[in-house]
Parts: C-alpha cells; sequence; structure tokens
C-alpha cells in the first residue's frame, strides 16, 4: 500500500475518522509543541501521523491508527492534516501521505511513508513494547 503524493480533492473533503482512539489531532503548531511537551514529561514516545482528508490511503490506515493508540496508551499519537498545517508540514519535509514519524525527546528516531498496515503495526509494536 503506498501514499497519496498528488491532491484530488473532488474524491471527498470531510475529515478522517479517528474516533473511538486515543488520537489527538494537532490543528496549530501550539498544540503541536503543547503535545510533544507533554509526551517528553511523561516519558513518551511520539506517533505522528501526518495525513490528508483527501488521500485514499490515509483514510484506510485511521481506523488502524487509532486502534493502535488504544492498544499502546504509553505511546502519544498524533494526527496532522497537512492541508490544515502547510507551513508547519513543510517544515518536515512531506514527500507523500500519509508520513508517520516517531520522535523521543522530540528527535526523531524512525520513519514510514505510506499506508504500510504490516510495517507500521510492527514499528509501532517494537516501540510500544520497548517504551
Amino acid at each position: 500500500m503506498g501514499g497519496c503524493v498528488g491532491k484530488d480533492r473532488s474524491i471527498v473533503e470531510d475529515k478522517l475518522d479517528f474516533k473511538g482512539g486515543n488520537v489527538h489531532v494537532i490543528t496549530t503548531k501550539e498544540d503541536w509543541d503543547q503535545k510533544v511537551a507533554e509526551a517528553n514529561k511523561d516519558g513518551k514516545i511520539v506517533v505522528a501521523n501526518f495525513s490528508a482528508s483527501w488521500c485514499g490511503p490515509c483514510r484506510v490506515i485511521a481506523p488502524v491508527y487509532a486502534e493502535m493508540s488504544k492498544t499502546y496508551p504509553q505511546l502519544m499519537f498524533l494526527t496532522i492534516d497537512v492541508d490544515d498545517l502547510m507551513d508547519f508540514s513543510s517544515t518536515w519535509d512531506i514527500r507523500a501521505t500519509p508520513t508517520f514519524f516517531f520522535l523521543k525527546n522530540g528527535q526523531l528516531i524512525d520513519k514510514l511513508v505510506g499506508a504500510n498496515r504490516p510495517e507500521l503495526e510492527k514499528k509501532v509494536q517494537a516501540i510500544g513494547d520497548g517504551s
């Protein structure tokens, strides 16, 4: 499963559905700073999902991501819509959505590009079990 690079907004405009999970939707740079600081203080690793509402693979992986956030409460799961936070997203050099970043103490420790469920589950499990 790959990721989205182009923008076909004709598909759908509603937001991705993370309900039922423990995913924090980041809508401002301040939200991001606050959640990352909170994670650092609590010794949690951050899993950040940069996605887009128009991206098919993002929509497919969203419920999986929400489920993982319940399975691994020791991690902090964030999601960022690249269209809502374009300037911020560009500082992370997002080339395709979804892109997942894993941060410890604010530092990048791993990355996954694309809606690769087995690989995402493997990375989250390894980090979740190790934290």
